[in-house]
């Protein structure tokens, strides 16, 4: 396993996904990786990133956080 491989299972859990069928299990992984993105480009938040990930899920406010960031430049 690659590293990026290991980040994508340690945050999401992904080996234990058991979505296999048509283009569902390629649409989830293209997701998990734009959120890995969005979860790497924070600065606010001293975390790792499942726990920056669980915030996010548990607290409205890091969500939009995480979603309005500006692009980088």
């Amino acid at each position: 396993e690659n590293r990026c491989h290991w980040v994508l299972d340690m945050t999401f859990d992904e080996d234990n996904c058991r979505v296999r069928k048509g283009n569902a299990a390629e649409n989830l992984a293209l997701l998990r990786k734009l959120t890995l993105n969005l979860l790497r480009r924070d600065q606010s938040i001293k975390d790792t990133m499942r726990g920056k990930r669980i915030r996010a899920a548990l607290c409205e406010k890091t969500l939009e956080t995480l979603l309005k960031m500006d692009s980088p430049e």
